[in-house]
């Protein structure tokens, strides 16, 4: 079985923005993703079989969405400011053109549906643990950023991508590239 989803990867351009975001939230008790896996899913697949790689890579394939153009910036938090799990970064654009199509191509594999509507956004942190006093100053911070502009990029393909969690982090491998057209 491998851990997989479908993304969309970030101008690698991006990292250093990220980071010193990150940088700003250094004080308080977060696990940090490394700038340079910052990526935005549109499908979180879990454990599949290796054998479905090919058929699922041949669903995506069928997706029909053309290259867009995306704004990544503004800062935020799921669920809510009050209580903080995910740190994360917005992106406009297509983007829930390209999940519902991934959606739809994925409808015979029975994968869990998600739950929440779809919001594109790229994770920059998980929140641990933050007191009283930590969770103000930490909204302030959050505050601060809420408008930050990271910049555009073109959106042109997707990933089918393998996760394998290390204690040092996930490593991610491209599995399958569906280019968009």
């Amino acid at each position: 079985m491998i851990r997989t989803f479908i993304a969309v990867e970030l101008d690698p351009d991006f990292g250093e923005k990220i980071r010193q975001i990150q940088e700003r939230f250094s004080g308080f008790d977060l696990k940090f993703v490394n700038p340079e896996i910052v990526h935005i899913t549109l499908k979180f697949l879990g454990d599949i079989k290796e054998s479905m790689v090919d058929p699922v890579a041949a669903a995506l394939d069928s997706i029909m969405c053309e290259p867009f153009e995306a704004k990544v910036g503004g800062i935020g938090v799921f669920p809510k400011p009050s209580s903080p799990k995910v740190l994360w970064l917005g992106a406009t654009g297509n983007f829930e053109t390209l999940h519902d199509e991934v959606e739809t191509v994925l409808k015979p594999f029975k994968f869990k549906e998600d739950e929440r509507a779809f919001t594109a956004h790229a994770t920059l942190a998980r929140v641990k643990s933050l007191n009283k006093d930590q969770k103000t100053a930490f909204i302030n911070v959050l505050n601060e950023l809420k408008n930050i502009e990271i910049g555009s990029f073109q959106v042109n393909k997707a990933l089918l991508k393998k996760s394998t969690l290390t204690p040092d982090g996930p490593i991610y491998e491209t599995l399958h590239t569906v280019y968009l057209d």
